[in-house]
């Protein structure tokens, strides 16, 4: 078993000198030109999709949800490093609640059948939904292990609704999937306010990724406005791969190697 030392650095070990190249490419890449390409959930990485990861530019939805895909890939393969978790992309959120009709579970209820996933959420630790306000990225959080809902914003913002929308959801889920009624009335909704901030306009997606991130490994959220721009270059630097990196320390180069 590792030292819990050395997992907890996983996250922040530097990249090699040819990773950092190859991202500088790729941000300089001709827009057009398809970098990548996820076949499973047919998402096309182009030049100019990859380049809002380079400081000063906001997340679109083509790197959140490719990013999301690779981190229940990784749990895939190292299902007992990681809870389990499942990761909605940032149009389910838009589905199932929207601005002119209102909740609607129907409009999801396809999204999660056994057939798609091979598992149902109730059996999950964590459920990860990305919220988009308008010009600002958030999390919500249906957190089964702990049996709370967790509204995440890297402004402290509070959004009392969408947990209530995502509670009626879960309970709306297990009984179409599972055939449980679930009482979630004595679930806390927290809004979880001792996390890392955001300082500025711009990186509001990317906190959001690393809260996942991070929670989905079951560690605190111990990182920093200032871990901003290396967390940028190595996400590229997996979705190139197509491969969120489980790693190990290289005692040589002291770099990340899988």
């Amino acid at each position: 078993e590792e030292p819990v030392e050395d997992v907890q650095r996983e996250p922040f070990l530097p990249l090699s000198k040819e990773d950092e190249s190859a991202v500088k490419r790729a941000f300089s890449a001709n827009t057009q030109n398809i970098l990548v390409t996820h076949v499973n959930s047919n998402i096309d990485i182009t030049g100019e999709i990859l380049r809002c990861l380079k400081p000063g530019q906001w997340l679109n939805d083509e790197v959140i949800n490719l990013y999301l895909v690779l981190l229940k890939e990784r749990e895939a393969r190292e299902p007992k490093k990681f809870l389990k978790c499942h990761f909605f992309n940032t149009f389910f959120y838009t589905k199932l609640v929207n601005l002119k009709t209102g909740y609607n579970y129907g409009a999801v209820r396809r999204w999660t059948s056994m057939k798609k996933l091979g598992y149902h959420l109730i059996d999950c630790d964590k459920i990860f939904i990305p919220i988009h306000m308008n010009i600002h990225w958030t999390l919500a959080v249906i957190n089964i292990k702990d049996r709370k809902f967790q509204y995440l914003d890297s402004f402290k913002g509070r959004e009392p609704k969408i947990l209530d929308a995502l509670a009626r959801y879960f309970v709306d889920e297990v009984r179409d999937k599972s055939e449980v009624d679930i009482d979630v009335s004595q679930w806390r909704q927290e809004f979880v306010q001792d996390l890392p901030e955001q300082r500025n306009g711009f990186d509001c997606g990317m906190f959001m990724l690393k809260y996942i991130d991070f929670y989905s490994r079951g560690f605190d959220l111990c990182f920093t406005q200032e871990q901003m721009p290396y967390f940028r270059v190595r996400t590229a630097k997996e979705i190139l791969q197509l491969r969120a990196v489980i790693v190990s320390k290289n005692k040589k180069t002291n770099s990340l190697e899988e």
